[in-house]
């Protein structure tokens, strides 16, 4: 009774990261904030990985890059990173289940939205201004550009020649609500 015991338990402990839910990805920390470009190569040496590689450290792309709140994830023999930082071997095997791949040697070079539904899957070929028309045609990166314009004074908001609102208050500005009266105590 106690080898079954033991026997079973320790099948459980080697077994139980190959059974951990699809919620364990190091995506899923990146959803709402962050678009993740994902590269899965088979080496280091990769020309698709070493062509991207060129390209972003150019200081053009790099910019366009950050300003789209993008995240690099590479996975490269089997070794993952995020931005240059190692992931360990759970969490790239995390990711690489969470991106739902099949088997292949070839490259890819995948896009993932702020949704965290993939935008973009290539192979073998990057193209770095395809990836950021892409994201600029997405919804949230619009409304990302809508935040960050300044809002234009309307004429209501904005009265000529600098002369004051007819109550004598700043202009756009809503006047606080009015205190319910209190009820008397019967």
């Amino acid at each position: 009774m106690l080898i079954r015991s033991l026997t079973l338990t320790t099948l459980l402990v080697l077994a139980g990261p190959l059974f951990a839910a699809d919620g364990d990805s190091p995506l899923d920390m990146d959803k709402g904030r962050s678009r993740p470009l994902i590269v899965i190569a088979p080496s280091t040496v990769d020309p698709t990985w070493v062509s991207l590689k060129k390209s972003l450290d150019e200081p053009a792309n790099r910019k366009e890059f950050t300003d789209r709140n993008m995240v690099l994830y590479t996975v490269l023999n089997l070794m993952g990173q995020r931005d240059g930082k190692d992931l360990g071997p759970q969490d790239t095997a995390a990711l690489i289940r969470s991106l739902k791949l099949g088997a292949g040697a070839k490259t890819k070079v995948i896009l993932v939205g702020k949704d965290g539904e993939k935008k973009l899957e290539q192979s073998d070929t990057v193209d770095l201004k395809a990836i950021f028309s892409t994201i600029d045609q997405m919804p949230m990166a619009e409304k990302e550009a809508a935040a960050a314009a300044p809002p234009t004074p309307t004429p209501e908001a904005a009265p000529a020649n600098g002369a004051k609102s007819a109550k004598g208050t700043k202009p756009g500005k809503p006047a606080k609500p009015a205190k319910p009266p209190e009820m008397p105590d019967d």
